[in-house]
């Protein structure tokens, strides 16, 4: 049997290979698994990142805020420059009051808001924004908006565009956090309950244009409630308990939502024969106001506001009017900036104040507002808080009282009249939980939503159905009549599917839509349509069913299966077929049965005996007729052949089976269209990513040049500094500091000048033109501040190699002088040592005990020095290398001392550093000669005898192996003492050398076998770490 260590080898090479092909495909799988969930916001984006490393951490923008305002700045580009400059966040809103032309804030409440649809939203965004040119676009009929920011006329951009920029700009911040190299592509987004199908596929083209894979649109409820479950546990239903129902109120900067959660557990099959219990939540009931937000809060200030303003005296001199003021982008942006924050201030304060100088016409204000007069103001939409709850609780048919808490969310929740009429509301005070984060628990249970889609995590099993919010159906015409049916009610959730028969036998087209609630437009109820769908070849369905299957057509049945889409709550077709039922005559097995007989898992003769058996031995089988239905094959299938007896149990079984029914389905092909908003063409969806790319490109260079603007900036101020530094002055010519000085001043007035503009080329030259003035003073600077430690680091290597030389020629003299003698010696060694148990074999309940005596006799030589380690042909080496160092150096050093300190040097460090290695080197290859050169020969007789004996365990166990313990480790002394005498080992003390002693040597190697033992496991520990 081989060594143990030796049938290890192939599994261990075999383990190496699986770290090395596990690790490269980690680190791809590292690179794509990166999940980004996103809660998109009006007033802000917050984005959190899942990836291997980074469990779950919020995005922070590039000014370290853990949120970013939900604004893009296109600043006016030069005549030169194709593309203006873009601004996010923050840096966007700076530049609100000076240019607020440019500036694009709370896109949200804009996606899909065509005129003819919600015109109320548009005229609140233009009244809030007037400099903002606002049109609609002509093939879709939404919002756009067109810049003059640009060199030349561009197309107008789509509110989807614009906020494809914002998710960008969070995309970049996220692949920043996760390290250099990594891309995103996948992304949850939340979106509020709502959200039509129009709106929930606007920011899907949105998060296309940015170049993310949206794996879900999830509503703003259910992702607080995703977070709020990841850390409970609730009662399991499967053992009786009752769930739990939660209400999560949520009121942000454009809108109030109230979703009714109900979370329980339940116990579900796992794999094999296990259960486990997992956590549900799901959406039971939704209720929302569209225009409650703190937008509209801010607005209501923002009106106060210019009604004092115009009613001062300075103002009513100038009989300005309140409309003209509103008209006035800069004016607006700087009274909604102060609007804004006097509204958070109060939640805090009673009263507060805001001043103005030359607000408008050059007036200065100043405004003060007590929190009671604010809440006056507002009353009207204080009443309004109570709304959304009260559609949640009915469409959920519960009551307060049945609620278990009431979870709050939002940053508008902070306003003391909100939770003065949510206290009214709830009736109990202690129902008010604020157990999660009010701003960051959407975009938590965003992105613990993508990391359970994706396939490279494992979290919490918490199963998710969200709220359809709107009643779902489809459309067809029929006998020259409009057709509807209405498949989902408002609380139906997703991912349920159910069957729709039609009377159609003919190929014809339906449509899918949404019924919306008369208050989201002011009028009546209205039909959005969602999906367009039409058939292929229904009608040669039918006719195969009549001709091949002879189903009459009255029996014929055509159906299609409808489900609310798990990933984004629209209404989806999954399946059609048409089907009817026919006799099942033929019983010769089909394409399956021939395949199981031919991997022998049909019917055989002797399974058919051995069924016979087991009928005589007593036991008896009954077979049983069964019917399926096939949707997704038109072949027919059948029983297969097959006898469980005799002869006569055949006949007799037959004749007392009744004829078999079963349904023949063929399936039914379909194409289907968007309906509703019209989708953006091919053509247009390139020119608006190309214009992104475009934008990218733009903003790349533009950072570049500003890096060489800096690093140019920063030369001159450096080389000024060194026009008066002594040693760079000692190293330069009086011509070289004038000419520099000049160059350094024109590059400075360049800069700020005619070079304020210029191209990275242009700046990255004036750089070199400095450069090329300074680096050869700074090498002349640095070489004689370097050059006197290195000559004297040269010296040292050239001592030691002298040294060096001579122990060499004097071991190479005295072996020349000293004859090789033979001594002959003879060793006896005993030794006992336990053979330990084989791990594969363990039938033995005794060790063996093998006891061994050897006696050797060998011939070698009496002492090391007397085998010549060395040959002259060593010594004229390193002496030739020692005395073309040596040379080289007085030569260069000679002409060195012909120079001044500003001229060129002769001799260089890095020169004298290259020699000391060369000197090094060949020492190192003289030294470990021996250590190359094969042992000599030795003659050696031995002759060992074994007995092998079994003892029992206990006290001999221990004394064998220690008996065989010391004499082993004599052994090895000798063997050492032996091995370690050829080797060529030398120590230097105060610069000279002498050679180790034997024992030394000995202890030398035990160290490096030591160092070498630790350097092993510590990668073997990396190894198993990787795994």
């Amino acid at each position: 049997m081989a060594p143990p260590g030796r049938r290890r080898a192939p599994a261990l090479a075999g383990l190496l290979l699986l770290v090395f092909l596990f690790a490269s495909a980690a680190a791809a799988a590292s690179a794509a698994s990166a999940v980004l969930g996103i809660d998109l916001g009006t007033e802000y984006i917050k984005a959190a990142l899942v990836k291997p490393g980074i469990p779950l951490e919020i995005v922070l923008t590039k000014d370290s805020k853990r949120k970013e305002v939900a604004a893009v700045a296109l600043k006016p580009a030069g005549n030169s420059v194709a593309f203006p400059e873009r601004a996010y966040g923050s840096d966007a809103m700076a530049l609100a009051a000076r240019l607020p032309a440019h500036v694009y804030p709370n896109l949200k409440p804009l996606l899909a808001a065509t005129r003819a649809e919600l015109p109320e939203t548009c005229a609140s965004y233009s009244a809030l924004h007037p400099a903002l040119h606002l049109q609609y676009d002509a093939a879709r009929g939404t919002p756009s908006f067109q810049s003059d920011a640009f060199a030349t006329k561009q197309e107008p951009f789509l509110v989807e565009e614009l906020l494809a920029m914002q998710l960008q700009n969070i995309r970049a911040n996220a692949e920043a956090l996760a390290g250099k190299g990594s891309q995103i592509r996948d992304a949850v987004i939340t979106v509020p309950p709502f959200y039509t199908a129009d709106e929930r596929r606007s920011v899907e083209l949105a998060a296309e244009l940015a170049g993310l894979r949206l794996l879900a649109v999830l509503s703003d409820g259910l992702a607080v409630g995703l977070n709020y479950a990841t850390s409970r546990t609730f009662p399991s239903v499967s053992e009786g308990a009752a769930p739990e129902h939660h209400l999560v109120f949520d009121m942000g900067a454009g809108s109030t939502s109230a979703t009714v959660l109900r979370f329980q557990g339940r116990t579900v099959k796992d794999v094999g024969r296990l259960n486990k219990t997992i956590q549900e939540v799901n959406v039971v009931g939704t209720g929302w106001n569209r225009g409650l937000g703190g937008d509209a809060l801010n607005a209501i200030i923002l009106d106060h506001m210019i009604e004092e303003f115009v009613a001062s005296p300075k103002a009513a001199s100038l009989a300005l009017k309140a409309r003209t003021v509103k008209a006035n982008g800069r004016t607006v942006a700087k009274l909604l900036k102060e609007a804004e924050r006097l509204r958070q201030v109060l939640s805090a304060n009673t009263e507060t104040a805001a001043s103005f100088e030359g607000l408008y016409e050059e007036v200065d204000f100043r405004y003060k507002i007590t929190r009671a007069q604010f809440e006056e103001m507002v009353s009207d939409f204080a009443a309004q808080v109570k709304t959304p709850i009260n559609q949640a609780l009915k469409a959920a048919n519960l009551t307060m009282d049945e609620l278990d808490s009431v979870i709050l969310h939002g940053g508008a929740i902070r306003t003391p009249f909100v939770q003065k009429q949510l206290e009214k509301v709830v009736g109990d005070a202690a129902k008010l939980r604020t157990n999660v984060n009010s701003d960051e628990a959407a975009v938590f249970g965003a992105a613990f939503k993508g990391a359970g889609l994706s396939a490279s995590f494992r979290v919490k099993e918490i199963r998710t159905t969200d709220g359809a919010s709107y009643a779902a159906g489809v459309g067809w015409q029929a006998d020259g009549k409009e057709r509807r049916q209405k498949i989902f009610q408002p609380t139906s959730q997703t991912g349920n599917e159910k069957q729709v028969p039609f009377k159609q036998q003919d190929d014809f087209t339906f449509h899918l839509f949404q019924q919306l609630p008369a208050k989201d437009r002011g009028d009546d109820e209205r039909i959005a349509p969602v999906a367009r769908v039409q058939t292929k070849n229904l009608t040669a369905s039918v006719a195969l069913l009549v001709d091949k299957y002879g189903c009459v057509a009255a029996n014929i049945t055509t159906k299609f299966g409808f489900r609310l889409a798990p990933n984004n709550a629209l209404l989806e077709v999954t399946r059609g077929t048409v089907s009817c039922e026919v006799e099942d005559t033929d019983k010769k097995g089909g394409v399956v049965d021939d395949v199981k007989g031919f991997f022998g898992f049909g019917s055989k003769k002797d399974e058919q005996q051995a069924l016979q058996d087991e009928a005589e031995s007593g036991e008896s089988s009954t077979p049983e007729a069964s019917t399926r239905s096939d949707d997704t094959t038109t072949s027919a299938s059948a029983t297969s052949e097959g006898s469980t007896g005799t002869t006569s149990t055949i006949k007799s079984a037959e004749a007392a089976s009744p004829t078999s029914k079963r349904i023949q389905s063929v399936p039914v092909s379909f194409t289907v269209e968007r309906d509703g908003l019209p989708e953006v063409s091919s053509t247009e969806s390139k020119r608006m990513k190309a214009r992104l790319a475009d934008f990218d490109a733009s903003d790349k260079s533009r950072r570049l040049r500003e890096e060489a603007v800096n690093t140019l900036e920063a030369f001159t101020y450096r080389s000024r500094d060194l026009l008066s530094d002594e040693s760079f002055i000692a190293a330069s010519t009086e011509q070289e500091r004038q000419t520099l000085d000049a160059k350094v001043s024109a590059a400075s007035d360049w800069l700020y000048g005619d070079g304020a503009d210029a191209e990275k080329a242009a700046l990255k030259a004036r750089l070199k033109e400095l450069k090329d003035l300074v680096d050869p003073v700074e090498t002349r600077r640095t070489e004689a501040a370097k050059r006197p430690g290195q000559i004297q680091s040269l010296r040292e290597a050239l001592n030691q190699t002298k040294m060096l030389i001579g122990v060499i020629e004097e071991q190479v003299k005295q072996a020349s002088e000293n004859p090789t003698t033979e001594v002959q010696t003879t060793t006896t060694t005993t030794t006992t040592t336990t053979a330990e148990p084989d791990n594969l074999d363990d039938l033995d309940d005794f060790p063996d005990v093998t006891t061994a005596t050897s006696t050797s006799t060998s011939t070698r030589a009496a002492k090391a020095s007397d085998v010549p380690r060395y040959t002259m042909e060593d010594v004229a080496k390193i002496t030739s290398q020692y005395t073309d160092v040596e040379q080289w150096l007085e030569t260069k050093l000679a002409e060195q001392e012909q120079l001044a300190a500003y001229e060129d040097p002769a001799i260089l460090t890095a020169e004298m550093e290259a020699k000391s290695k060369e000197l090094n080197q060949a020492l190192m290859e003289v030294l470990q000669k021996k250590m190359k050169i094969p042992a000599k020969p030795k003659s050696s007789t031995q002759s060992s005898t074994k007995s092998k004996t079994k003892s029992k365990k206990g006290s001999s166990k221990s004394r064998s192996k220690s008996k065989g313990a010391k004499t082993s480790k004599t052994t090895d002394e000798a063997t050492a003492t032996e091995e370690l005498g050829d080797l060529p080992t030398f120590r230097v003390e105060e610069g000279e050398f002498s050679e180790m002693s034997g024992e030394e040597i000995r202890l030398a190697v035990e160290r490096a076998k030591a160092k070498a033992e630790a350097e092993a496991a510590a990668e073997e520990k990396d190894i198993h770490d990787e795994l």
